[in-house]
């Protein structure tokens, strides 16, 4: 169904119910005439292309318990009239419209409330105080806004909240101690926003509480060791703050925790041996931390992790031999002091999907045992000393349909070359997004093949020792955006089917001895990424010389 709303449908004044939701090509503005339908007790006119405001005489409508407009293009500020009116409504969702202006205080005379939904718009100032008096409400969603201001301390009324969401705002401040009045809360994410200060140990008191997700603010001080007696939480996200201290011991009594993440913070050493109490653990990350570990402790092989990233936390030595019966998927160590031989039991790690050891100092070729991986989708060794062939990597098993690689980056080792003329048709190699080969010394040419990769957008093989021709038949990988082939002894011209790919974005061919007039093309493409070398002419060069 398609067109507009008839104001005439404010004739039918005996009207209770009216939905109109998900007719889909429902266009232009909701009539002002809608407010004579005082008996209505449900409204939803929700996931339409509804514009302009939300009419003033909604507020005749005193009878209503539901009201969605939700999903469509409405605009403008809320009338404070209309909040302060509807004191029999129990359900509000406007998400995902252009509303804007500040949420009326006439919000809290809302007293029925019990779902209350306005994520998503361009709602600003801060929330009003008056939000407290809404002690029926159980689901509280004011995410992706422009709300500024702290969290008004009146918060803590609101007892009978189960799910409170006010991620990605910009909100200041501190998280108020009041909140420990919120007893019944469940899932609370105040990710995304501006808040400062410490956690306050009343947070303790959140008997019921699964998921707590606070990452990328600027939170600080030490984490409260009265997180340790909420054992119904399953995640904790804090990733991105400004924590200090260490990991309270506290934190072994979390019996369901199944996710922990406390990257990129200022927590230091040791992790408490009280976390592998955890036998629920299934993720843990405290990449980016000082925690200066040395070692990976041992009582790790104790969990039944799956995801484990220890990214940039001081350790150092070869990789504990223990990992050989991890049930792994998920591995990161990189930007550490890892040395000596990638071993050869890598190869029993069968459930690895994603590895990172990038920015470490294994020094030794891939192991054979490596093909034995073939569940692993995303490798990364970039920034390492390794050798050898890349065929060792190239050529793992799959267990179809899975284990196809997604993305490589071995840039900056020491791999030697040709590339395999078969890549492009390497059963592993099929489904690939990202081949990163640059700064290795690999020599040959760039295998025809390639352009049977369907699915990459990325190839980069700068600095490579790479001559011949750049084959046109790269032309064929339609879903290339980025091509980075500088700084090798490249010859001849530039294919103009590779140039003329709809989704170019970043295309360098500077320093190379590539010759001819450069193929007329759409991308914005600099005069730097074709420099260096001396035979190119044409836009954005300057013109050819007519012979």
């Amino acid at each position: 169904m398609s067109g507009s709303l008839s104001p005439y449908l404010g004739n039918l004044t005996s009207l209770q119910l009216l939905d109109l939701s998900s007719v889909k090509d429902l266009r232009g503005p909701i009539p002002p005439e809608l407010g004579r339908l005082s008996r209505l007790t449900i409204l939803f006119l929700d996931s339409n292309k509804l514009t302009g405001p939300i009419p003033g005489t909604f507020r005749h409508l005193y009878r209503l318990n539901k009201l969605y407009l939700s999903n469509n293009h409405i605009s403008g500020s809320v009338p404070p009239s209309v909040f302060g009116s509807l004191r029999s409504l129990v359900e509000l969702g406007l998400s995902g419209n252009r509303l804007s202006g500040k949420i009326p205080s006439s919000i809290g005379k809302m007293g029925m409330l019990i779902k209350l939904d306005l994520h998503e718009n361009r709602f600003s100032g801060g929330i009003p105080s008056e939000i407290g008096n809404l002690k029926n409400l159980k689901y509280m969603d004011l995410s992706e806004n422009r709300l500024t201001g702290r969290i008004p301390y009146s918060i803590g009324k609101l007892s009978s909240l189960v799910l409170f969401y006010l991620n990605q705002n910009k909100i200041r401040g501190s998280i108020p101690s009041s909140i420990s009045g919120l007893g019944s809360l469940v899932f609370c994410q105040f990710s995304e926003n501006k808040l400062t200060g410490r956690i306050p140990a009343s947070i303790g008191n959140l008997t019921n509480i699964q998921r707590l997700i606070l990452e990328n603010n600027m939170l600080g001080g030490n984490l409260p060791h009265t997180i340790g007696h909420l054992t119904t939480l399953t995640d904790i996200l804090f990733s991105n703050n400004h924590f200090v201290g260490r990991i309270p011991s506290s934190f072994g009594n979390l019996q369901s925790l199944q996710i922990l993440d406390l990257s990129r913070n200022q927590i230091s050493g040791p992790i408490p041996t009280e976390l592998s109490k955890l036998k629920n653990l299934q993720s843990l990350d405290l990449s980016y931390n000082p925690l200066r570990l040395a070692t990976l402790p041992r009582w790790l092989q104790e969990m039944r992790l799956f995801i484990l990233r220890l990214a940039k936390t001081g350790i150092e030595g070869p990789l504990p031999r223990w990992l050989s019966s991890s049930s792994l998927s998920t591995l990161d160590l990189s930007s550490n002091a890892l040395t000596g031989k990638l071993p050869r039991w890598v190869g029993n790690m069968s459930n690895l999907s994603f590895l990172n050891l990038s920015n470490n100092g294994f020094q030794s070729p891939i192991p054979s045992e490596f093909k034995n991986l073939s569940l692993l989708m995303d490798l990364d060794l970039h920034s390492n000393r390794f050798t050898g062939r890349l065929n060792s990597v190239f050529l793992k098993r799959i267990q179809d349909p899975l284990g196809r690689f997604n993305s490589i980056n071995l840039s900056n080792n020491m791999f030697r070359g040709p590339i395999d003329d078969n890549v492009g048709e390497m059963e592993a190699m099929t489904s690939i997004t990202s081949l990163i080969l640059s700064n290795n010394v690999l020599g040959g040419s760039i295998p025809k093949s390639m352009g049977k990769l369907i699915q990459i957008q990325t190839l980069e093989l700068v600095n490579d020792g790479i001559s011949g021709k750049i084959p046109e038949e790269l032309g064929n990988a339609t879903a290339l955006g980025t091509v980075r082939l500088s700084r090798n002894k490249l010859r001849g011209g530039i294919p103009k089917e590779l140039l003329n790919l709809k989704g170019l974005q970043e295309f360098d061919v500077s320093h190379n001895l590539l010759s001819g007039r450069i193929p007329p093309h759409k991308a914005n493409i600099p005069a730097s990424a074709f420099s260096g070398n001396p035979g190119l002419c044409g836009a954005p060069l300057p013109p050819c010389k007519h012979r």
